[in-house]
């Protein structure tokens, strides 16, 4: 699960900290496109030696470096953070994106409210903290069912910090 509770403070303080699941590390995007690499060796030794060599080699290089760009700029566009502190009194949430200023978002912990929308947000099972006038995503970057149970967790403890 790319989320993680941490223990409660002797203050009744805790984090979840949320971060999108990256199935590629740097090691694998490295294996992968050293792979790629040889794979599109194998055809290019039947033209060697020749100048046909010559006019498609620029053409799978280019491919090859496309491909590492868009795996590279997928892997830094997923460097999202989303840090949950709750404690009796205030939730305060913050969104660290890649590129961009962070955002905070505070309200008191008893009028928050986590609701979940099936529809009409930008990903089926939407979770959103309100409080404060404001409504806040967070875990748009989960997966739905991940979503569901962050739903949950969070529902549980918010009612347990807000109301005791």
């Amino acid at each position: 699960m790319p989320y993680r509770w941490t223990p409660p403070a002797p203050d009744g303080q805790t984090k979840l900290t949320l971060w999108p699941h990256n199935s590629l590390p740097p090691k694998g995007l490295a294996a992968f496109v050293l792979a790629t690499f040889v794979m599109l060796l194998v055809p290019l030794s039947a033209v060697l030696g020749t100048v046909l060599l010559w006019g498609l080699l620029p053409f799978l290089l280019l491919a090859l470096f496309g491909m590492w760009y868009a795996l590279e700029k997928n892997g830094r566009d997923r460097q999202i953070l989303e840090v949950l502190t709750l404690d009796p009194t205030e939730a305060h949430l913050v969104r660290r994106d890649p590129r961009g200023p962070e955002r905070h978002w505070n309200s008191n912990t008893y009028w928050v409210s986590v609701s979940l929308h099936e529809n009409g947000g930008p990903v089926p099972f939407y979770v959103t903290l309100k409080g404060s006038g404001r409504e806040v995503e967070i875990g748009a970057f989960l997966s739905e069912d991940e979503r569901k149970a962050l739903y949950a967790d969070l529902s549980q403890r918010i009612r347990q910090l807000a109301r005791p």
